[in-house]
């Protein structure tokens, strides 16, 4: 019995065995081609880095041995830079340094990039180079070809050791120690060079974008969380702020602010608002309620969203954007000052279409760019403005409006509003120069 048993599980076995081997070999090889995809990728991401952050020093020498008066192609050569930057941004975040601190060469060129950007997109026959930015594109060069070299010294040894980039990523997740890990120790060494050079001015422009938001910017008194519920209390109207739970964030630095949360009775989610410390300015808030069967159409929900605006102390604001989102409508709202519409004031309002309720409220930027201006008189008339359109654009509606410029600064703009393409646009003319300072496709 044991023996016409084992005559039949034996060749049952075998095969059971030699099915297990070859599908433990498939499953070798196609780890083995998933680890040699993402290596060659990894490679092809370094060694294109390499060689676009070399293009970079190269670009920014020609931009720097025209004269001066060559704008046509210092504007090229500034053109060159951006695209050769952003190139090398793009293959840095394809590298797996996620846990390798480069946020120094990082931001370094993304300085570069926004520079170049910002300064290729002015006319440079009427706002040429200055001086401070001449002496800026010299210390560029000067610091992209250290960076240039360092790159460089890390290429050959990648090339004449053989180095895999697997064992790069590999070393950094295990956390273990990499101190022998030729590749790493040569990206730390450009960053830290990086972090060495002496500050540069890149000027009012790109400054600004990095620019932070802190509790400095803001006016008012410096508020308690008791403060901060009452407050929160009387925005939601409830009778007892001791239900309300608030948390403090950020404690001793820039970025003071507060969290409430408000639990009420058949409520499955608490509602969730964020306060600036100083002043106790709602940053944003959110009611994430089971919304009913639409009741409203975007009409009403519009005038819902106004309404609640205009009872919290928003004034002016007008409705220039709409989206819809199931049984939630979202509005776009901004500011106005003497007829103008400010576009920096901006915040967005989430209206449940069951009943109307404002159930979100996103404010930060009305919070931190909202105070009254001094609106310059536009040069252009509204007629002249116009007639800069291309001819096929059909106006439907036309206003001064205050934008921000991509330099970052603060336009005066006439807005029109129209149909071209099939397709609606706004399009900014700038009240002064004649510009075109943007152009929006709006939803239909």
């Amino acid at each position: 019995m044991y023996r016409r048993l084992s005559a039949v599980l034996f060749p049952v076995m075998t095969l059971f065995f030699i099915g297990s081997i070859y599908w433990g070999y498939q499953e070798h090889q196609e780890k083995n081609s998933v680890l040699i995809k993402a290596e060659n990728q990894y490679q092809r991401a370094f060694h294109d880095l390499t060689y676009h952050v070399s293009q970079l020093h190269r670009q920014l020498g020609n931009t720097l041995a025209v004269n001066a008066a060559s704008q046509g192609y210092q504007r090229k050569g500034l053109v060159n830079v951006w695209r050769l930057t952003s190139e090398a941004q793009n293959e840095i975040n394809q590298l797996p340094l996620t846990l390798l601190p480069f946020n120094k060469t990082e931001e370094f060129l993304s300085k570069i990039a926004n520079f170049s950007y910002k300064t290729s997109v002015r006319d440079l026959t009427k706002q040429p180079l200055t001086d401070d930015e001449h002496k800026m594109l010299k210390t560029l060069y000067a610091n992209s070809e250290q960076i240039s070299k360092e790159l460089n010294t890390v290429q050959d040894k990648v090339l004449a050791k053989n180095l895999r980039w697997m064992d790069v990523e590999v070393a950094l997740a295990s956390e273990k120690s990499t101190n022998d890990n030729t590749i790493i120790d040569g990206f730390k060494t450009v960053d830290k060079e990086v972090s060495e050079y002496p500050e540069i001015n890149w000027g009012p422009s790109v400054a600004s974008m990095y620019q932070k938001r802190t509790i400095n910017m803001l006016s008012g008194q410096m508020k308690s969380p008791e403060d901060i519920r009452k407050i929160a209390a009387d925005f939601m109207g409830i009778q007892d702020p001791n239900n309300i739970n608030v948390v403090e964030n950020g404690k001793g630095t820039e970025y003071e602010s507060y969290s409430a949360t408000i639990e009420l009775p058949n409520m499955n989610n608490p509602i969730q608002m964020d306060f600036t410390k100083k002043g106790g300015q709602l940053i944003w808030f959110e009611n994430p309620r089971t919304i009913g069967k639409q009741a409203l159409q975007a009409k009403e929900a519009k005038a819902k969203a106004k309404e609640f605006l205009e009872h919290h102390g928003y004034k002016g604001m007008k409705a220039i954007n709409y989206d819809h989102y199931d049984t939630i409508s979202v509005f776009t709202f901004v500011g106005s000052q003497d007829g103008v519409l400010i576009f920096p004031d901006k915040l967005t309002v989430k209206v449940a279409l069951d009943n109307g309720e404002t159930v979100g409220l996103q404010a930060s930027d009305y919070v931190y760019e909202h105070h009254n201006r001094k609106i310059p008189k536009p040069k252009l008339t509204l007629e002249q403005a116009r007639a800069l359109l291309n001819p096929d654009f059909q106006s439907k509606s036309q206003q001064l409006a205050l934008i921000k410029s991509d330099l970052g600064e603060e336009v005066l703009c006439y807005e029109f509003v129209g149909k071209i393409n099939k397709g609606v646009y706004r399009i900014y003319i700038n009240a002064e120069t004649g510009i075109e300072e943007a152009i929006e496709q709006m939803p239909q």
